[in-house]
Parts: C-alpha cells; structure tokens; sequence
C-alpha cells in the first residue's frame, strides 16, 4: 500500500497518476479525499490529529506527504510542526517509509544555483517554518529511526496547478483575453517546475530504495526563463501577441492591506526580485530522465 497524506492537490493528483507502474494499491488521504483510479482507497484524515494519521498510515510500505496548508505564516507556525510531528510518529509506528515534498523557501535568498546541499538560511517566517520541519525529519532519519528523504521542488506550472502563481497570473488571464501580469523583476530568472515532472520524481525516488535518507530536488528544465521570456513564450502558445503589466511592489504592499493572500506574498518577492535558479543535475544522472521543455509544459498548462 502507497498512501498519500494531502491528497487530491496537483501534486497529489500527479503522483497518483506516476505510481500505477509501481502499484495498484493507492491510499487517498485528505480531509475530502477522492479517488484518482477505480481502484484507489480513500480516507477520510484530519492531519493535526494524531490517532487519525497514524490510522491512515497503517498498512502502508511507503507514506508520501504532499500537504498544503493555508498560505499564513501564523497557520504554519502552529500546524506545520505538528502535521510533519504526527507523520513522522505514524510512519515510525506502522514501519512505512516516508516521503515528503518540500518547497525552497529553507534556502532563503540565492546568490547562484540551489542544490541539494544549499544551507539553509531562511529570510521569511514561512521558510523558518520549512526549514524547521525538514530539519526535524532529517534529524529522525539520522538516528536511524526512520527512513525517509526530503524531494523539493521549484515553483510550479502545469495543467491543473490552479494555485500557481503563473496559472492566476499569465494562463487564466490569457483565457479571459487579459493582459498577463508578473511581480518583482520580470527580467529576472525565475526557475519553474513541471507538475507532471515533480509527480514522476516523487513516485521514482519512493519507490527507488537507495534514495532514502537524502533529500532531492524534483526534475526541473535547466533553460534560464526570465518572467519576460516566460510571459512571451505563454503569449505565443495562446496565440496572442506579447504584452506584460508589471506591478510595482508599492502597489502590491498597498493591495496587501486588504488583501490577505497579497499580504502573505510579500516577505517572499525576493525570489522574483532576484535570481532564483534551481538545479536536479542529481536527480537527472541517477535516473537518466530530462524535463519538460518549457514551451512543452506551457502549452499544456494553458491547455488545462
């Protein structure tokens, strides 16, 4: 059994889909789950308590954890080290494997490249927050009792992804014939990960034993894509010509005071203010695998 805590997200949905050459049995964890194929099992789990995790886990050779939570630094400060607390006891307890998928906030800002061995030096509170937990799993992990491993991603993109920044900000508005938008600097490169690839790496490494105890960063295209280079490539997939809006972050801080979501995103403009560059050189040698073309991902992204 491969259950999955979190389930019915874009991530979730993907690795569903990437597990069936490995598995027919699929456990569907969430507090509305729904199954991905006729064949899935689902239950019904509230992550922040205990007793249901560990009763949702039983049973399961490996346990992946694709969680989201609501996007406030206060939520993650109180649920967080508690959903990541009540896998961890669970997988321990039942004898399952445990893999989570991670975001890069723990690096914080980025003079170069992230790797796998990038330290961490969060600048937000959400990435204290990551960092903490990843910290905590991987501290188990090296007193030896429990395997697990860490897969981080990118940013995402890709069909389905509505929560993405591009889906709100340059595909659904290219639907609605708007002009698409970009914050921070769109001269800037900003790295992207496929959905369906993150879903493909995650299923790889959980079912690949000699990758356990290492954290990985998901199959991700190298091409350095500025925003203004991502926008125009979209521009072309939707059949429209090129046009880019830019808001200034004095706006975006102003639209913050009444929009919480907004307000949420300001401590992490950084990381479209500068250079985000991420890397899976590791990923793609051990498993030979290259990703999606940009033009690829974007064209079905729009599609879906």
């Amino acid at each position: 059994m491969h259950t999955i805590l979190g389930a019915n997200g874009v991530i979730g949905r993907e690795l569903s889909r990437c597990l069936l050459p490995h598995t027919n049995r699929i456990r569907q964890v969430s507090r509305h789950p729904r199954k991905v194929h006729d064949t899935d099992e689902v239950v019904r789990a509230d992550l922040l308590d205990p007793k249901a995790t560990a009763d949702a886990v039983a049973g399961s050779e490996v346990t992946y954890l694709v969680a989201g939570l609501k996007y406030d630094h206060r939520v993650w400060q109180d649920e967080w080290p508690r959903v990541m607390r009540h896998a961890i006891d669970a997988c321990k307890r039942h004898g399952s494997k445990l893999v989570f998928f991670d975001n890069v906030y723990a690096y914080g800002r980025v003079e170069g490249v992230m790797t796998e061995a990038t330290p961490y030096a969060p600048c937000s509170r959400k990435g204290e927050v990551r960092a903490r937990i990843a910290t905590t799993l991987m501290e188990e992990v090296g007193r030896g009792e429990l395997q697990a491993m860490i897969v981080r991603a990118a940013d995402f993109y890709g069909p389905g992804a509505a929560l993405s920044l591009t889906h709100a900000t340059v595909h659904e508005r290219l639907r609605l014939g708007k002009t698409p938008q970009w914050v921070g600097d769109p001269r800037a490169v900003h790295t992207f990960t496929y959905t369906p690839d993150a879903g493909r790496s995650v299923a790889l490494l959980g079912n690949t034993p000699s990758a356990y105890g290492q954290v990985w960063h998901a199959l991700t295209s190298k091409a350095p894509i500025t925003g203004e280079e991502y926008v125009r490539l979209a521009c072309e997939c939707a059949g429209r010509p090129f046009a880019l809006q830019v808001a200034p972050r004095w706006l975006l801080g102003l639209m913050g005071l009444f929009v919480p979501v907004l307000r949420e995103n300001m401590e992490m403009l950084y990381q479209f203010e500068h250079d985000y560059r991420f890397d899976s050189t590791k990923f793609e040698q051990a498993f030979g695998l290259a990703a999606t073309d940009y033009r690829d991902g974007i064209r079905a992204a729009i599609g879906g």
